[in-house]
């Protein structure tokens, strides 16, 4: 069994709308396809964290098809799914709770949108004092315009985030390096 929890971030079919733009990393699904298959043929803690958004031109609404999880990484029966309606997976759930039943395992947290949600709940996970990897390759970013109206690519906001998050929020990996520690 693995000794971290797998936590898959809005894996839903919101995150092809294409309100979001171009984005980098066509191979993040896949990747998060290998690491959930790892987990479950290893029995180990997986965790689906869907978006319940409350804005009404969201996505992610609920009542929605964009709100259901996509496959071929939605939850089997008996996974846990846990709903947030924030940024982070921690605030307003009880994903704290669930993660101290199993006993505060570190945490591989993957999924969509790097420099929104996943970025969010490992920040605040790292805050909560849970050792997270973060597999670049497993995630994905989409093109960013900012304040003064420059736009930044989706490739270029991807790498500035994960060099904010590595070292002191977490430990920026690959798919790879974790499925070989798995060994």
């Amino acid at each position: 069994m693995p000794d971290d929890v797998l936590i898959l971030i809005d894996q839903q079919k919101a995150k092809e709308h294409p309100k979001w733009g171009p984005r980098n990393n066509p191979d993040a699904e896949r990747n998060i396809t290998r690491l959930l298959e790892a987990w479950r043929a290893r029995g180990g803690p997986i965790i689906h964290v869907r978006h319940d958004s409350t804005w009404p031109d969201s996505p992610f609404r609920p009542g929605q098809e964009g709100n259901d999880f996509s496959s071929p990484t939605a939850p089997l029966s008996g996974e846990t799914v846990i709903a947030k309606r924030v940024t982070s997976a921690f605030i307003g759930t009880d994903l704290e709770a669930r993660l101290h039943k199993l006993g505060k395992l570190p945490l591989v947290i993957c999924g969509w949108l790097l420099a929104n949600s996943v970025e969010a709940t490992v920040r605040v996970g790292a805050n909560l004092g849970y050792k997270i990897r973060l597999p670049a390759d497993a995630c994905w970013s989409c093109d960013k315009q900012d304040l003064t109206g420059r736009l930044w690519l989706a490739e270029d906001v991807h790498q500035l985030t994960l060099a904010l998050l590595n070292g002191e929020y977490a430990s920026v990996t690959s798919v790879d390096e974790i499925l070989r520690s798995m060994d």
